[in-house]
């Protein structure tokens, strides 16, 4: 940049070219990231249908990594069930107020805190609403510190004694599912115990990708079929590069190497295949329209995660779906292009799937298996983002060509794994 040219400072934080016509050099220094968002929008319409995750990470924001090595944490959600590890007895406590409670050993007693209620779906309350019986209800009154949960039953049996009635929590069996309430607290309560969602920490390597691409100054030169040239050159090289991207993206392993001949760490990103915590397995030679309905039901509950998820599928899965007849409950068939990309609509009562094909999975030996992603839970971390370099071989005294080297150091995250799915196809 010219020694005469300032940078100035915006009245909102922004950044003026003072001094100079706006260059591309200038418009670099001044607000890179303008021709960073330029380049990925040329970038999304080259083949989007080919490499789909890397699609969907241009086409939503990411965020910039300050190391190759990248450390985030990825946030849970609190259990809301568990079950007895024990059958309860009946030698309950006496609390004076008409009540007896019970100490239950349950296979997460940590998820219960005074003052939350709990459902016993299996087990009958003594009360009816409207004529219906509704579950027995629990109240946790403590936590002892040898273990267990204190509850009382809000709608359990009772006895009468001399001088009182009292309520007492019924005998439950070992395994019986107990699921966590709402909190309720009195008038002049103003604190409950404290939450917080501890998040779990990951991380994950940028991975450098690269792609160089040369062409002769004779071959510049020369007439050319076709109005081929040296930017058809480099997008053609784009969409390999991309395709590697896609397949380190998706299936990667994460590691590092240290080049004894360069002196330099390499640095392998793991893919998203690794990261997601959940499987669903499907025979694919008698795939009905039920194992479809059970595997949104695994997709689209218990994970919060949102209700329009993607499903890439190899060959073989997409053959499978494709044969299946489809009813009013689940239907297929409708197009749907969001993210420069034509996806088909599988509708389900759970959620909806967007189906779409990938033969990255065929290549990569995952021709009967797919990948349920949800977009929402997704994330791309740039260290260095996508820019092409032009090099200078003449003048260096290498080769007499125009270069060009497209680099990008990336990786992608799972920010919340359980709304992820592995799908592992069975066939013969």
């Amino acid at each position: 940049m010219s020694e005469n040219v300032n940078i100035a400072p915006g009245a909102a934080g922004g950044r003026h070219v003072s001094g100079a016509p706006a260059t591309t050099e200038n418009i670099r220094t001044a607000s890179p990231d303008l021709l960073r968002n330029a380049i990925d929008r040329r970038i999304v319409k080259v083949r989007p249908m080919s490499t789909p995750v890397d699609q969907l990470t241009r086409c939503a924001a990411s965020r910039h990594a300050t190391a190759m090595t990248v450390e985030y944490y990825s946030v849970d959600t609190k259990q809301t069930q568990a079950t007895l590890l024990e059958a309860s007895t009946n030698n309950g406590k006496d609390r004076g107020d008409g009540f007896v409670s019970a100490i239950l050993k349950t296979s997460a007693d940590t998820i219960f805190d005074v003052s939350e209620t709990v459902l016993v779906p299996s087990v009958a309350g003594t009360a009816s609403e409207g004529g219906v019986t509704v579950p027995l209800m629990l109240y946790v009154v403590s936590r002892p510190s040898d273990g267990g949960v204190e509850v009382v039953a809000l709608n359990g049996p009772s006895r009468t004694t001399i001088d009182q009635v009292l309520h007492e929590v019924p005998l439950l069996q070992q395994g019986t599912v107990l699921v966590r309430m709402g909190r309720a607290a009195t008038e002049l309560d103003v604190q409950t115990p404290q939450f917080s969602a501890m998040p779990r920490k990951a991380s994950n390597n940028c991975q450098i990708f690269k792609m160089q691409v040369e062409e002769s100054t004779m071959a510049k030169l020369a007439g050319k079929e076709a109005g081929w040239s040296f930017s058809d050159q480099e997008e053609a090289a784009i969409i390999d590069m991309r395709l590697g991207m896609e397949k380190s993206f998706i299936f990667g392993s994460r590691g590092k190497y240290f080049d004894p001949v360069k002196n330099e760490n390499v640095y392998f990103t793991g893919g998203i295949w690794g990261q997601a915590p959940r499987s669903a397995e499907l025979d694919l030679d008698t795939l009905t329209e039920g194992d479809l309905i059970d595997l949104c039901s695994k997709a689209f509950t218990g994970n919060n995660g949102s209700k329009r998820k993607i499903l890439i599928a190899g060959t073989r899965l997409m053959e499978a779906l494709s044969k299946l007849q489809y009813s009013k409950v689940l239907s297929a068939g409708e197009t749907r292009v969001k993210w420069g990309i034509e996806f088909k609509e599988i509708v389900s009562n759970f959620g909806t799937f967007y189906v779409l094909h990938s033969e990255v999975f065929d290549a990569c030996g995952h021709s009967a298996d797919g990948f349920i992603l949800d977009p929402n839970y997704l994330t791309k971390y740039v260290h260095v983002p996508f820019q092409a370099e032009k090099l200078d071989l003449r003048a260096s005294g290498q080769r007499n060509t125009d270069a060009v080297v497209l680099t990008e150091a990336s990786c992608l995250v799972l920010r919340y794994p359980q709304a992820h799915i592995r799908v592992i196809g069975k066939a013969a």
